[in-house]
């Protein structure tokens, strides 16, 4: 691994504990709703934030559609009972695998999934013009 890709997986890494602070944290200070909405939106934002983390080559889009599916398989999975079943014994699988559907989750998770990839592509061109710019400032441009 060279020392470029240590600094993705580091910076991703450090975006996806920045996500679950703000899950732990902004829900409760927002309507019910809301709250519920930006649960599932953060929750398809740290499975991206955890994909870029182990595959920092992937493209955004390529993450950002995976992190959606599996959100939405694990929606979809709660309809099968085995969840709740597993959520009433350890509080771990109940954070990971929820406990019953809610068709609104699958919104949030669309808006994460758009979100994510958004701030990621944002991102990478904020990386573009500061690489550009220490170019032109050292004279290689």
């Amino acid at each position: 691994m060279t020392g470029h890709q240590l600094w993705h997986r580091v910076g991703w890494s450090l975006a996806a504990v920045a996500v679950v602070a703000l899950g732990l944290l902004a829900p409760g200070l927002l309507p019910s709703a809301a709250g519920a909405l930006l649960g599932g939106a953060l929750y398809t934002a740290l499975l991206h934030t955890l994909l870029m983390a182990a595959a920092p080559r992937l493209r955004p889009w390529t993450a950002g559609a995976a992190a959606l599916a599996a959100s939405w398989a694990v929606e979809l999975f709660q309809l099968t009972g085995v969840p709740e079943t597993l959520g009433s014994h350890s509080r771990l699988a109940r954070l990971v695998l929820g406990t019953t559907f809610d068709p609104s989750d699958l919104l949030g998770y669309t808006l994460g999934a758009l979100g994510a990839v958004a701030a990621h592509l944002a991102a990478r061109r904020l990386a573009a013009r500061r690489l550009a710019a220490g170019r032109l400032a050292e004279g290689r441009g």
